[in-house]
């Protein structure tokens, strides 16, 4: 995701008129980008946006860990289901 470069505004400018920033940010669901001194100093969103991104990130990092998970048994650094939940059982103390 890029930003717009009409999205990009001085702290000052977005401390002066929050509020209309603030339902700017809803509507267009854009990051914008606040600059201090000319240069970018943080990044805002609104909050459905922002968990937007959280699940993406979480959903990424799940495939990513299952992607892993297979190359490394192709590879034959796993072993079958049944093996690894009889390992479980024994290392927890848990009944078959």
């Amino acid at each position: 995701m890029t930003v717009n470069l009409r999205h990009i505004h001085p702290l000052s400018e977005f401390q002066r008129g929050a509020k209309a920033f603030l339902a700017t940010l809803k509507e267009t669901q854009s990051p914008m980008v606040l600059t201090v001194n000319g240069k970018a100093a943080v990044v805002v969103q609104d909050a459905d946006s922002y968990q937007n991104l959280l699940d993406r990130v979480a959903l990424l990092e799940s495939m990513a860990g299952i992607r892993k998970s297979v190359a490394e048994f192709e590879q034959g650094r796993g072993m079958p289901l049944d093996e690894a939940f009889t390992q479980l059982r024994a290392k927890h103390d848990l009944p078959d």
